[in-house]
């Protein structure tokens, strides 16, 4: 049997890291959710009204005998701006800062380790601004969030955003895509 490990990863609309890891081989799931606020089981509403302190975030279970943690990691920070302080593009607040909220004290370490490489020698010339903290609570999103990219890819949104940033992956991490069939 296959070990799991999770991460949980924010960076700007969960929308756009649920279209992206869905298709990473070795991830076998993705669950969009909130955390890192201080309001109980909060609502899209909420958090989008930004009050809450949460994030927008995916929760991502993952075999690391796939896929390495560092790889992960590489494609998260690759696929989001993490030199834009609670912005993603038009989506502005603190629900879509840069975010990685480590399970494990050996993740903790491996993404501060990873930050500072790829402060130095990443594709930014601003610094890597992105949040490190534990996980301390973990709320799902409501289930329509769920596999949104899949089933509303000709919604504008979609066309005009994640489209892209699924183009962008596809391009650099071709050989990480789960292959069909």
């Amino acid at each position: 049997m296959p070990r799991i490990d999770s991460i949980t990863l924010g960076g700007g609309c969960f929308w756009c890291l649920e279209a992206v890891f869905e298709i990473v081989s070795g991830v076998s799931r993705v669950k969009s959710g909130y955390t890192g606020g201080s309001v109980p089981h909060p609502s899209y509403e909420q958090v989008c009204g930004g009050s809450t302190g949460h994030a927008e975030v995916v929760q991502i279970d993952f075999d690391p005998n796939i896929l390495v943690f560092e790889e992960l990691l590489e494609i998260f920070f690759v696929v989001h701006d993490p030199t834009t302080l609670n912005r993603q593009g038009n989506d502005i607040g603190t629900q879509y800062r840069s975010a990685v909220f480590y399970h494990t004290d050996g993740q903790r370490d491996l993404t501060l380790d990873f930050i500072k490489r790829f402060d130095i020698d990443g594709p930014w010339a601003d610094p890597i601004v992105t949040e490190v903290a534990p996980l301390e609570i973990f709320y799902s999103a409501e289930a329509y969030h769920d596999r949104y990219f899949a089933r509303n890819d000709e919604q504008p949104y979609c066309r005009v955003v994640i489209a892209p940033k699924l183009a962008k992956f596809r391009a650099r991490f071709i050989n990480r895509i789960v292959q069909p069939g």
